[in-house]
């Protein structure tokens, strides 16, 4: 059967991340697979911060081909009409009731997804594609997980991001005119050039201290309100500032397919949350992780489980990563610095090689497809 249609449940709970994913995956569907891709989304004015041309104000707009509903509450009444070949709630958002009961008048019922979040926890591999019954209506729902192995769905990647990259980083002029944008000049283009995205509680501080007085050059790019206080701290206020070797530049936010260009750029990436991690391991660029903090600190079980899968050989971006994440207590920063910037060059190399890993496991909207099919 051919899906004609797919409707995407998206809530904003971690600032970007959220919205990042699903914004790259309707944007992947439409243009990649000819799906008419509905996004509801709860907050349009996060989602213009990665997307500028979204109209905080308007209840339905078009975007890139992917018509966007503010997804104000849960009522409303809906028919067979309004729902979609494809149904996907993005982390167990609560959908409109409305909307359930018309999908279960349907014939065909649609396929009902939940998609998870990203973990490299071995339990995920079990977890995947099990279904959950409605208690009520005759509706199936499918757990679907992303994930780095090939019993999981594989990781978010259009078809074109791999060439493009390629291309960008095979052209030192290109990479140079991008950074130009934001002010980053050429005696700049040859220190270490670092992007540094992260929640508040990373401890910026310490790094900064470290990067300041060391004997190599570093230039640290930060998105505008990323670790404000350290960065207020240093700079002054300043959109730039440079103390001993370090200097450090506010970028304002930018586009999705701008951000990508960073991470290509840059030596090191520092990054959080989900969106931004996978996009990391597609840049082919060693960088670490700011996985998004939970309750009992369950969010370090979580690191190490990645660690586990994607670091056994490289110590010292292991070591740095648990303590920028306070999963360890650090010593010396300096210390985990320098062994750190001795072990980038591996780092890169690993980066390359994992990437081909991944490329084998397809990638997520096109599995999500392939399942949808396999149960028609």
């Amino acid at each position: 059967m051919t899906f004609r249609r797919l409707d995407l449940f998206c809530r904003v709970v971690d600032n970007y991340g959220d919205i990042g994913i699903c914004w790259r995956l309707a944007r992947q569907w439409q243009g990649e697979h000819g799906l008419a891709v509905t996004l509801w989304v709860d907050d349009l004015a996060s989602f213009r911060r990665i997307w500028p041309a979204v109209d905080v104000d308007a209840p339905t707009q078009t975007l890139d081909g992917v018509t966007v509903r503010h997804w104000r509450d849960q009522d409303g009444v809906y028919t067979a009409a309004d729902v979609a070949d494809i149904v996907i709630e993005f982390f167990a958002v609560d959908i409109p009731p409305g909307y359930i009961e018309a999908m279960a008048t349907c014939e065909p019922r649609p396929v009902w997804f939940n998609l998870e979040g990203l973990t490299a926890e071995e339990w995920v591999e079990g977890c995947h594609r099990l279904t959950s019954p409605h208690p009520r209506l005759k509706l199936t729902k499918y757990f679907f997980f992303p994930g780095f192995t090939a019993k999981t769905g594989g990781l978010l990647r259009e078809a074109d991001v791999e060439p493009q990259r390629l291309a960008f980083q095979s052209q030192p002029a290109a990479a140079a005119a991008f950074l130009a944008r934001f002010g980053v000049t050429a005696e700049e283009m040859t220190s270490t050039k670092v992007s540094l995205f992260c929640y508040p509680h990373a401890p910026v501080s310490a790094l900064f201290e470290v990067w300041q007085q060391g004997a190599a050059p570093v230039t640290c790019l930060v998105p505008e309100g990323v670790a404000a206080e350290a960065v207020q701290a240093f700079t002054g206020g300043a959109a730039s500032a440079t103390r001993g070797a370090l200097t450090v530049r506010t970028l304002p936010f930018v586009a999705q397919t701008d951000y990508d260009k960073l991470l290509w750029a840059c030596d090191l990436n520092f990054v959080r949350g989900e969106d931004s991690f996978v996009r990391a391991q597609w840049a082919g660029k060693p960088f670490v992780w700011h996985i998004y903090p939970q309750e009992e600190n369950l969010h370090h079980k979580k690191l190490r489980a990645f660690l586990q899968r994607y670091a056994t050989e490289l110590p010292a971006l292991s070591a740095l990563s648990l303590c920028w994440n306070g999963a360890v207590a650090v010593d010396e920063w300096d210390e985990a610095w320098s062994a750190f910037a001795r072990e980038m060059p591996a780092m890169t190399r690993h980066a390359i090689d994992w990437q081909q890993q991944m490329l084998a496991h397809g990638d997520l909207a096109g599995n999500m497809l392939a399942f949808a099919a396999s149960l028609r």
